[in-house]
């Protein structure tokens, strides 16, 4: 089974025990990507929105930095996982259970949405870049990673991590929902946000437990990073 979500709920007891050493990858990936967001934007204060947030990582580094953040996923059991992490931290994050074709908030709810691990899961990306666009206020910025469609990336996002080094369980990612930057620009221009810089993600170095860690990177062959904004004047 290819785009096997259930993985997410399967492990949600453990997601912050740290010992899955493909749920620790997963953890080591949001200080690369906040490395390149932070440059981006100022988060203390603003309304974000994590889409996509499974068992909190993304969604507890953006609290620490002062946002006002909301986390929707559509894994039930990572959900509570999360709630009950963010209570342990004493961090006032709001979650939900969703999705992103449908999501439960008002026209241009959020100043930012962060969509990190997802686009290349999702059933229609067309429909979740609609309601991204929908749910931001006028001049908000959508910020966001995912795998291009290539051999290359197949070969390193399927290949080796998840055949050979076990980054990710085998089945996590079908490579015919990876998406191209420019295919991905184009549908982000159908749904209202200017598509801004691309950068690529991914492997910097180790940790003391030899597991990897992740930063920006000058090429978008495999995965990479990107940002846009809700066309219309900031208010």
């Amino acid at each position: 089974m290819r785009n096997d979500l259930t993985i997410y709920d399967e492990v949600s007891d453990r997601w912050w025990s740290d010992d899955l050493r493909w749920v620790r990858t997963l953890k080591n990936l949001v200080p690369g990507r906040m490395t390149w967001f932070d440059r981006h934007t100022d988060w203390q204060g603003k309304a974000v929105l994590d889409l996509g947030c499974a068992g909190g990582f993304m969604a507890e580094a953006l609290a620490r930095r002062g946002a006002d953040v909301t986390g929707i996923d559509p894994a039930t059991q990572a959900i509570a996982a999360a709630r009950h992490h963010a209570a342990a931290e004493n961090l006032q994050i709001a979650y939900d259970v969703g999705v992103g074709e449908d999501m439960p908030y008002a026209n241009a709810r959020f100043d930012t949405v962060v969509c990190v691990d997802v686009l290349e899961h999702v059933a229609d990306v067309a429909h979740v870049l609609a309601e991204v666009s929908r749910v931001l206020r006028p001049g908000g910025l959508f910020l966001f990673d995912t795998i291009n469609r290539n051999p290359i990336a197949r070969f390193a996002a399927i290949t080796i991590a998840e055949d050979v080094l076990r980054l990710l369980p085998r089945g996590t990612h079908d490579p015919a929902k990876f998406i191209k930057p420019r295919e991905l620009r184009a549908a982000l221009r159908q749904a209202g946000l200017t598509p801004g810089t691309f950068t690529g993600l991914g492997p910097r170095g180790v940790d003391r437990r030899m597991d990897l860690t992740f930063g920006p990177l000058p090429f978008t062959a495999v995965q990479f990073m990107g940002l846009a904004r809700k066309q219309g004047a900031t208010t």
